[in-house]
């Protein structure tokens, strides 16, 4: 591996980074008017019905997966769509002939959607603090775990917009994996509530996982071991960023 291309790799993060800041109302304003209502309808609404899980108010027990779930979404949408719409566009060639290595370009592509993550859930951390009286309990701890959940999935989402070739398929990539997999992650209710066999189902889900991590690191409570929330989270991250950086050199749905 040659020296490390720090002026180009500077030059597309700050490209990545100013191209969702540049159009927030589009990448910021809709997650947090989301989840404001999903605390209005769902939180204040089934609290009528659902006092507490596991002695905390429901309202402030789904806080945490809302904050998750609007993480790793946006996380994701900044790498998937601006790789897919650099395609399309025929603009990929322009950066592939430009003195940066595959690892340059994913990582640069990486950290647009890590930041683009982290400000959203950081942002859904303040708004509920503000209107529901977030009690965070390791800020430092809830800070990096999102980062790191942002870059595993900014990581996926390279991967998924290198691997579509229309907004189609990336929306079906979305819509049959990740929009059911962080509903059915325990947002709005703790695994224990569910039946023995969809438990077990539960624990085969990774976005589980963030979700009972964040949930520890704000509520202190968590379902099941936050150590294995970590590790997995660790773990996911290493393999989307690896995976993404190995596409990314075999140049697949890219060069040809």
């Amino acid at each position: 591996m040659g020296k490390v291309n720090w002026i180009g790799l500077w030059t597309l993060i700050r490209r990545e980074v100013g191209r969702f800041f540049s159009v927030y109302r589009q990448t910021v304003l809709p997650g947090l008017i989301s989840s404001g209502l999903y605390i209005l309808v769902f939180g204040f609404t089934l609290e009528q019905r659902i006092e507490e899980i596991n002695g905390i108010p429901y309202t402030l027990f789904i806080l945490p997966g809302l904050l998750m779930m609007n993480t790793l979404t946006n996380a994701t949408a900044n790498t998937s769509s601006s790789m897919l719409q650099m395609k399309l566009l025929q603009q990929l060639p322009d950066i592939l002939t430009a003195p940066l290595s595959a690892m340059e370009i994913s990582i640069a592509y990486i950290i647009g959607g890590t930041v683009r993550g982290t400000v959203n859930g950081v942002l859904v951390m303040i708004l509920g603090i503000v209107l529901i009286d977030l009690p965070v309990h390791s800020p430092i701890l809830t800070v990096c775990f999102i980062i790191m959940v942002s870059w595993a999935f900014a990581s996926l989402g390279l991967i998924l917009g290198q691997l579509s070739d229309s907004w189609d398929q990336l929306a079906m990539m979305q819509n049959f994996f990740l929009t059911p997999l962080s509903f059915l992650g325990g947002v709005f209710y703790s695994i224990n509530m569910l039946p023995d066999w969809a438990q077990t189902i539960s624990l085969f889900n990774p976005i589980y996982y963030m979700i009972n991590g964040i949930r520890f690191t704000t509520l202190g409570i968590a379902d099941t071991s936050p150590l294995t929330s970590f590790i997995m989270a660790l773990v996911m991250t290493m393999l989307f960023t690896i995976s993404a950086i190995l596409l990314m050199h075999s140049g697949k749905k890219i060069k040809e």
